[in-house]
């Protein structure tokens, strides 16, 4: 039972990562072919990254009884896989909600640029009634005073 407690731990934070993504929209639930697409790129460069390591000898597959012995390939153990999706999907999430920050923060200061200067484009800001007559433009209704 012991070996598959990795396992187990790398499943329950996928499924961690999978309620936050739901919860804020950020990949499968904002676009799931792209995001499966994502991942999927993801996994087989590390995986065969991991490939190659073990064929040159840099990597080695250690033993654990936390493992479930499974393997891909040899020396290549089947939580590597899981690993990496993991690794894949914390890091696009992560990603995805650093670029929705900065975008939707874009958007404000631009919005608030946009207020700013509306004043000085001859349109009425917010320190002016909508009925108020501007530098250059002629009033709605019937004028008063000297010169009328």
């Amino acid at each position: 039972m012991t070996g598959f407690v990795y396992l187990g731990a790398l499943a329950v934070s996928l499924g961690g990562l999978a309620v936050l993504d739901r919860r804020f929209r950020l990949a499968f639930w904002a676009d799931p072919a792209r995001t499966a697409i994502t991942l999927l790129v993801g996994v087989l460069f590390f995986l065969a990254w991991d490939v190659a390591g073990l064929a040159l000898g840099i990597f080695a597959r250690g033993d654990s009884p936390h493992m479930t012995g499974l393997q891909l390939a040899p020396e290549l153990p089947v939580e590597e896989a899981v690993f990496l999706t993991l690794l894949c999907y914390n890091t696009l999430l992560v990603w995805r909600f650093l670029d929705l920050r900065l975008r939707g923060r874009g958007r404000r200061e631009a919005a608030r640029a946009a207020a700013g200067t509306a004043g000085t484009a001859g349109t009425a800001g917010p320190a002016e009634p909508a009925g108020t007559p501007q530098a250059g433009k002629a009033a709605d209704g019937p004028t008063t005073g000297a010169g009328a």
